[in-house]
């Protein structure tokens, strides 16, 4: 297991991964996002937590643009990602997304092999550069190493992805992302679907890719965002209350409402 801590990781991270300015969002009329000032440390795993409809998804979406897809939402504000404003007119999308991988609540393997699902986003994103057959097979062999999960398929690597159990599909999913070299892990509650074994795996693996990756984590699970996590972000009626590392987060919050959450005053 990586065993750096965040301050060491942080000495070979001069700047912040993500940068939230002023970032308000409306779905139609109603806005869900007010005036979020968010500095997010490189190569740490953050957890964004709160009650349901606090605006903690909606947040993780929007670092990656996910949020566009729906005609009627509006933003105003900016967030850079490694100092780059990604909704500046000039930026492209499918460059945003290729920094910025994305995993979800369930599982969603393509309906392919497991090889297939692994080289998906790589052969997307690189097709216009000539790879053989054995440097294919060896960006599946490191990212399946990455997730831990290469010695469990190694040898079936030509079965359909669905074959798997919800955790291993859930490494899938992360290995999927690893080959085109993203700078950082939006996370929207990746263990929800899982059982505790499969839940304990993942976390495992959250945090060997930590240092590696910046990862950015939504959890309703509190156990999870203390055990998991260097930094932890509150949220409330989509406004950030408090934002400190996990351990002083959760023995000496700063604000009333942070401590009434992780009490289970209320959410």
């Amino acid at each position: 297991m990586n065993t750096a801590t965040a301050e060491q990781i942080n000495e070979n991270s001069s700047h912040y991964a993500i940068q939230a300015k002023k970032l308000n969002l409306w779905y139609g009329s109603f806005q869900a996002l007010f005036d979020i000032d968010l500095d997010i440390k490189s190569g740490i795993i953050t957890s964004l937590i709160g009650p349901s409809g606090c605006g903690k998804s909606t947040f993780l979406r929007s670092i990656n643009r996910i949020n566009e897809r729906l005609g009627y939402v509006r933003i105003e504000g900016g967030i850079n990602v490694h100092n780059q404003n990604i909704y500046a007119d000039d930026v492209e999308l499918i460059q945003v997304r290729k920094q910025i991988g994305m995993v979800f609540q369930r599982p969603n393997p393509l309906p392919t092999t497991i090889k297939e699902n692994v080289l998906f986003g790589h052969k997307l994103h690189m097709k216009d550069k000539s790879y053989s057959s054995a440097d294919h097979d060896e960006i599946v062999e490191d990212s399946l190493r990455q997730v831990l999960l290469w010695d469990k398929v190694k040898d079936k690597l030509n079965h359909k992805a669905i074959s798997l159990s919800l955790e291993e599909q859930q490494k899938l999913c992360i290995a999927r992302l690893l080959p085109v070299k993203p700078n950082v892990l939006l996370m929207d509650e990746p263990c929800s679907a899982l059982d505790p074994k499969g839940t304990a795996a993942v976390e495992e693996l959250i945090w060997e890719l930590r240092g590696e990756y910046t990862i950015l984590m939504v959890t309703h699970n509190m156990a999870q965002a203390r055990r998991a996590s260097d930094e932890c972000i509150f949220m409330l009626m989509g406004k950030v209350v408090e934002h400190q590392k996990t351990g002083d987060l959760f023995v000496v919050p700063n604000c009333k409402e942070t401590a009434d959450y992780i009490e289970g005053r209320y959410g």
